[in-house]
């Protein structure tokens, strides 16, 4: 799809930067007729959100949370800025086909900053409530404001074929006879991950996968075992997560829960909730010293830090970078310090003595295809390719991991992907050195979590269980 044929976005040059109106203010377009309409300060913030993703890599929900905390833009007009740099970044390879077919010219033809108003422009047109004229001359509006007068034109003209047809019929129009291209185009998936999933799925579960990955998931809080209780959580409005213990899912902001802001507790998603639950019901958890491998940014070490309390056991959490080894430790900063250690080193050159611990995690960085709710750019930027740098990094990491863990000690490796080379292949590989756990067996609350490479695996899906796509493959050091 467009994404195999367009340039890189980190290939696109970045435009300098222009002069911002103060916060809050408007300051009209000026055209040689006179003065434009005021520019709409919601499309503008989500225009500014896209060109932090696109020309600087930021995550779609860090940028979106920045841009809406600088110009304080809150209520309905927040959750409009939401949607549209999430739905935007989530079809951007669609769209960016849709605006290739109506412009007659090849992405990198046109100016950055002029894609991304016609990205906006689309999502309004094709996917949203509002009206041809309105995602029309608002694009017009914006483009003339970060590209020039000169632009208006062109815009005026790409909006309106893009608005002329229905999004079904655009994607039946590009794809052709090509059933694989429409699908890709209609559910706003790479070719590749989609041939991901489908060697894992059903035909009858493919495209409630696909679909589930474009919905956007309510926030997902999660206690500090020994510091907050779930009650504090649902008091404050939210309800309990389905399996999680810890859980709670609540719609807005997270701060404005008080045990958020204070530590007490965190956002984290229910399937990395299950992933530690399940380890936590494993005979072999025990042991005075657990390692969690590849911390940051600590959501699992904090969790792994309330249950290390309850059973005696000091835990190091390790991060190879810094900024995310500071996020670690404001995770644990309410646990008592004398319980655990934050050091940061190379997980493959391990600063520990080998064999010094009786669990490890090794929660492993990985392509993220599981969370691709959440991270909705990340489909368009990551490549096939990518997992040739990626698997031999998990194969080392795990490697690491049960050279840390003691005989008879236990191994959770963990990824956000579902991908057979970063899950089972990694696995298969320190076979002859472990037993194998049968991990769903430890969460039997949770219906259909075994998978489709080896039962004995976690596999949790969007859209079976309304979670992220968490992998976990429990293992005994011989």
């Amino acid at each position: 799809m467009s994404g195999q044929n367009r340039p890189r976005r980190e290939e696109f040059p970045r435009n300098p930067p222009r002069p911002s109106a103060g916060r809050g203010q408007r300051r009209p377009n000026r055209s040689r007729g006179g003065t434009r309409r005021p520019l709409d300060r919601p499309r503008r913030t989500a225009l500014e959100a896209l060109r932090d993703i696109d020309r600087s890599g930021a995550y779609a929900n860090l940028a979106c949370s920045r841009v809406l905390a600088e110009q304080r833009i809150t209520g309905r007009d927040a959750a409009f800025v939401t949607e549209l740099v999430f739905g935007t970044c989530r079809m951007a390879g669609s769209y960016d086909a849709i605006i290739e077919h109506a412009s007659g010219r090849r992405l990198g033809d046109l100016e950055p900053d002029l894609v991304d108003v016609l990205r906006l422009g689309a999502h309004q047109g094709l996917a949203m409530r509002v009206p041809d004229r309105a995602a029309v001359d608002t694009s017009v509006d914006l483009a003339a404001h970060v590209v020039g007068e000169r632009a208006t034109g062109i815009t005026n003209a790409i909006m309106r074929r893009i608005v002329a047809r229905p999004f079904e019929q655009w994607c039946t129009l590009i794809a052709g006879d090509d059933p694989a291209r429409e699908r890709a185009l209609r559910t706003g998936h790479p070719q590749w991950i989609i041939d991901a999933y489908a060697e894992l799925l059903g035909p009858d579960e493919l495209e409630p996968a696909l679909a589930a990955d474009n919905e956007a998931p309510e926030p997902t809080l999660v206690v500090r075992p020994g510091l907050c209780e779930r009650d504090e959580l649902l008091a404050a409005g939210a309800t309990p997560t389905r399996w999680s213990p810890w859980g709670a899912r609540r719609g807005g902001d997270p701060a404005e829960v008080e045990a958020v802001r204070s530590g007490r507790a965190g956002v984290q998603d229910e399937g990395s909730q299950l992933v530690c639950l399940a380890l936590s019901r494993a005979e072999q958890l025990n042991g005075p010293r657990w390692l969690d491998l590849c911390a940051g940014p600590g959501g699992k070490s904090a969790l792994l830090r309330g249950l290390a309390a309850e059973r005696g056991a000091f835990l190091v959490a390790n991060e190879a970078q810094p900024h995310r080894a500071r996020l670690v430790s404001l995770a644990l900063r309410r646990y008592d310090r004398r319980g655990h250690q934050v050091i940061v080193a190379d997980g493959g050159e391990p600063a520990w003595d080998e064999a010094g611990f009786q669990m490890v995690l090794a929660d492993v960085p990985c392509s993220g295809l599981g969370a691709l709710r959440r991270r909705p750019e990340s489909r368009w930027r990551r490549h096939p390719d990518d997992l040739d740098e990626l698997v031999p990094l998990q194969q080392d990491l795990l490697d690491v991991a049960l050279g840390s863990v003691s005989s008879g000690g236990l191994v959770a490796y963990v990824t956000c992907s579902p991908h057979r080379a970063e899950t089972a292949d990694v696995v298969a590989g320190v076979l002859d050195r472990v037993d194998l756990l049968d991990a769903p067996a430890l969460i039997p609350e949770v219906p259909n979590a075994a998978a489709a490479t080896d039962p004995r695996f976690v596999q949790l899906w969007p859209h079976r269980h309304g979670t992220d796509a968490m992998f976990l493959a429990l293992l005994r050091k011989r």
